[in-house]
């Protein structure tokens, strides 16, 4: 038996990391030859990349129009040198605006390849109909969320639950979380608060001066507490301005901190955030949370009607609880928010209502199971060898009565 020979496309820094894991797996169950596009993680793990996957990473109408004629030949080029190489599958990685177009064209010229995709869309939330036109340039589809398999499988996919990749994050030890805080300066009576007020521009200048608000109102019961907030790259001249307003103890910490990240989530008493994938990163650290996201009054308006849950937080759908408070738009003022943090903050019993669910939701998500890129491996080859089952279409999960924010947008209590 030579080696498989397997295509994998990921478009951003985040299907990178999925992707560099998953053919680390792979290549520990089997010989394999890699071909496609990816990043650093991709490229470590054996990928000759066909060109810079930078040149995918953009968002936003303003950022991909001048972009365009190049992302839509890169979509070309791709497709043809798969159609090219006649691998043994065809990987894409989330991105599905670049991915799931590669893959159309691959299946037009290549009806019997085999096609996986792994981040399953988000079609439990809105837009249901894109997992049936999904499902005709795609067999298989790898799931981060356990609810997400009935969904792909009525579309006429098959799909296995493989666990998020949070779970295989090694969370600091007690010891270090200790150094770390007396690091800062931070006594074992002082508090701590995390912001992450996301990774765009948008969501800074939406959120960010409620958050400092928030603080100043914090501030006022607790004069010492400091502020720890983690920057990502895409906005970090944004967010140091933005804290330069605040006095008293403020701990900025830069996109090359290194483990630094990881110990500010694990030592925070508690976090601030914009609703996003922080979101479980703080649950995996044990850091309680109060989330908050604002968009554009348009985009706001469309999200009403088209949304199908009541939060857009994953703690909350996992767990089917409003543990996390959620405020969006016009709910998410600093009043709010201090509200919501002032009992995390100061009361240990608040504290542990949250972390006691994070626990179980981390177990939900994989923890303690086996690897989710090694369980991702193993279901990219069953696909191969045939011993995948056809879907078998279930009763899909009922979403739409867990308790959040979204019901008051529409009148329920």
């Amino acid at each position: 038996m030579g080696d498989l020979v397997l295509y994998v496309i990921a478009g951003e820094p985040s299907g990178d990391r999925l992707g560099g894991a998953l053919m680390t797996a792979l290549a520990a169950e089997r010989s394999a030859q890699f071909r496609g596009v990816g990043g650093r993680d991709m490229i470590a793990a054996g990928l000759q990349s066909r060109f810079d996957m930078s040149e995918l990473t953009v968002m936003g109408i303003s950022e991909v129009l001048p972009r365009l004629p190049l992302i839509l030949r890169r979509i070309r080029e791709t497709a043809d040198d798969v159609i090219a190489t006649r691998p043994d599958a065809l990987i894409t990685i989330d991105s599905p605006d670049f991915t799931l177009r590669v893959a159309k064209r691959v299946r037009r010229a290549l009806p019997d390849i085999k096609v996986i995709h792994y981040v399953a869309p988000s079609v439990w939330a809105w837009r249901p109909a894109r997992a049936a036109k999904m499902a005709r340039s795609v067999d298989h589809v790898l799931a981060l969320l356990p609810f997400e398999p009935p969904y792909m499988e009525a579309a006429g996919m098959t799909c296995d639950f493989v666990g998020h990749p949070v779970v295989s994050k090694v969370q600091p030890t007690r010891e270090e979380v200790a150094a770390y805080r007396q690091g800062l300066g931070l006594g074992p009576d002082d508090r701590a608060l995390l912001l992450a007020p996301g990774s765009r521009r948008g969501e800074v200048r939406r959120l960010g001066q409620d958050f400092l608000e928030t603080v100043r109102l914090l501030r006022r019961e607790m004069p010492t507490l400091a502020v720890v907030c983690p920057v990502a790259e895409t906005v970090e001249a944004e967010v140091r301005a933005l804290l330069s307003e605040l006095p008293g103890p403020v701990h900025i910490i830069p996109p090359e901190g290194g483990d630094a990240k990881r110990l500010a989530f694990a030592a925070a008493d508690a976090a601030l955030c914009a609703s996003g994938t922080v979101t479980l990163e703080l649950a995996a650290a044990g850091t309680p949370m109060v989330a908050a996201y604002r968009t554009t009054w348009l985009t706001a308006q469309i999200v009403r009607r088209v949304i199908r849950v009541n939060t857009a937080n994953l703690i909350n759908l996992i767990d089917r609880s409003e543990t996390v408070p959620e405020f969006l738009q016009e709910f998410a003022t600093p009043d709010a928010l201090a509200s919501a943090l002032m009992p995390l903050l100061t009361k240990p019993a608040a504290a542990s209502a949250q972390t006691d669910v994070f626990a179980s939701v981390m177990e939900k998500l994989g923890r303690g199971n086996t690897p989710p890129a090694v369980r991702a491996a193993k279901s990219v080859l069953d696909l191969i060898d045939g011993r995948r089952a056809q879907p078998d279409p279930g009763r899909l999960p009922d979403l739409t009565d867990i308790p959040g924010p979204m019901a008051r947008h529409r009148g329920k209590p």
